[in-house]
């Protein structure tokens, strides 16, 4: 994750979340246009991300749900005022694309899927988002306003027509099972590697419950983006389990996710 050192003005911040910052150096480790990250380097390390109202509180309940399960940092507290404030412990070691792990791509690419057939098989009791429910509602309001992306996936899923694309989803979204527990963006930049051991997940604005092959697109699509080459894909989808897999759904989440 990349770091810029600067300066915060303390009165910007909700007073509960002050002392936090008190003899903190801070970063902006932001990757968004939307909401900033800073980094709080004190003690062990907090990560502090402000976003628009209303935009961080499924985020906040989803890393808290996941965080109860040991699979993200600890939330410490969500703020919703002017804006919306997250602040969370910092997780140990380092994202997938640090070039430890994108040094040896097989082992990478065997460890993520492992890890993603192991979060699909975690209980779902209690979960508090339905994500299949957002994810179709979202492609329906996009929609309707023309806003997409068909040059998304040129490669693999390309479609000529946003209304090549919405009749793919009035066909077979419906098919979209609410059965598993995702990530939403399973990227590797969102998973965080100590040594070789699994750590925790992080940004999981989009997590809920769905359909597992949302979270197998994107493990593909970040294998063949990261390492730059498609030649892990198979492999993957090989060590996650090909028994509880559908390949036909992966082009109606293709037509999903060119409606953002």
């Amino acid at each position: 994750m990349e770091r810029k050192l600067i300066q915060l003005n303390n009165w910007d911040i909700p007073a509960q979340l002050r002392p936090f910052l008190d003899g903190a150096t801070v970063y902006d480790s932001s990757c968004s246009k939307v909401a900033q990250v800073y980094f709080l380097d004190k003690g062990a390390g907090f990560y502090l991300k402000k976003a628009p109202k209303g935009s961080l509180e499924k985020e906040a309940a989803m890393t808290d749900y996941f965080h109860c399960k040991g699979l993200a940092p600890e939330v410490l507290a969500y703020e919703s005022g002017e804006f919306d404030w997250m602040l969370t412990r910092r997780a140990l070691g380092e994202d997938c694309i640090d070039p430890l792990y994108l040094a040896d791509p097989k082992r990478l690419c065997d460890l993520t899927a492992t890890l993603l057939r192991q979060l699909h098989e975690v209980d779902i009791t209690g979960c508090p988002v339905n994500r299949t429910e957002d994810y179709l509602a979202t492609a329906r309001e996009n929609y309707r306003h023309q806003h997409y992306d068909i040059d998304l996936f040129p490669d693999n899923w390309g479609y000529a027509t946003p209304e090549e694309a919405w009749a793919e989803i009035e066909k077979n979204g419906a098919s979209l099972a609410s059965d598993t527990l995702l990530h939403g963006d399973y990227c590797l930049p969102n998973i965080m590697l100590n040594n070789w051991q699994f750590s925790s997940f992080i940004d999981l604005d989009t997590a809920g419950i769905g359909d597992r092959h949302v979270d197998l697109f994107w493990g593909m699509w970040s294998l063949q983006f990261n390492l730059k080459t498609d030649r892990y894909c198979e492999r993957f989808l090989d060590v996650y389990g090909r028994d509880i897999i559908e390949p036909e759904k992966f082009r109606t989440v293709a037509a999903i996710e060119v409606f953002g």
